[in-house]
């Protein structure tokens, strides 16, 4: 999709009401749904995370950004995930946490940045964090600065190749949960998207789905 008719589709965006679960469960693997069942949220009192769903224009066409976290010892390794991070104490606001990793992690300015509306949370309960998405976009293309400490790797995603429905499989892998287990999962060139962050990109995929 050319960058300037997704630029077009931003007032439908904003106007469509978020799909919260019947979008999350879509890549919602089994064990993850049991153990949802028997938790109260508000007992465990997560720790709260921001993460930025970034479109861009690269060669005219519109992009979306994700990262490789570094392989490192605990829960999230070497995943692909949205540029984000932990609630800072001196953080303005969540939305602000998400603006201020996105820089961190990726080189991107904040005020580069424009945000279009929050997506609906996800709980992560190895790691005990609640992660608040939001969907925003930059006007030209971009140098991705990443942080070596932090990224691995950039994936640079079409739209075109997001929303297309091949790009969901299930996949056997090992997790927090169990292992060896079918997952649903995006599967992005050798990579594959599952968890937290293919729940968050399952809104939005759904969100566009209806807008584009």
């Amino acid at each position: 999709m050319d960058f300037q008719d997704f630029l077009s589709s931003i007032p439908k965006i904003l106007s469509e009401p978020l799909l919260a679960d019947l979008a999350h469960q879509i890549m919602v693997p089994p064990e993850r749904a049991a153990l949802m069942r028997n938790l109260n949220v508000e007992e465990v009192n997560p720790r709260k995370a921001a993460v930025m769903m970034l479109f861009y224009p690269k060669n005219k066409k519109t992009h979306l950004v994700l990262i490789i976290r570094n392989s490192y010892f605990g829960v999230h390794s070497s995943q692909i995930a949205f540029p984000g991070g932990k609630v800072e104490h001196n953080d303005e606001s969540i939305e602000y946490t998400a603006l201020r990793e996105t820089e961190e992690e990726i080189g991107i300015p904040i005020d580069k940045i424009t945000l279009i509306k929050a997506f609906t949370e996800v709980y992560i309960p190895p790691s005990n964090f609640m992660v608040f998405p939001f969907l925003g976009y930059c006007k030209e293309e971009l140098v991705f600065k990443p942080d070596p400490k932090e990224v691995a790797g950039i994936l640079e995603l079409s739209l075109a190749d997001f929303l297309d429905e091949n790009a969901i499989v299930n996949k056997t892998m090992s997790t927090s949960y169990s292992t060896n287990i079918l997952v649903p999962a995006f599967k992005i060139q050798e990579h594959y998207v599952w968890g937290a962050t293919a729940m968050m990109m399952s809104e939005l995929k759904e969100i566009l789905k209806k807008v584009i």
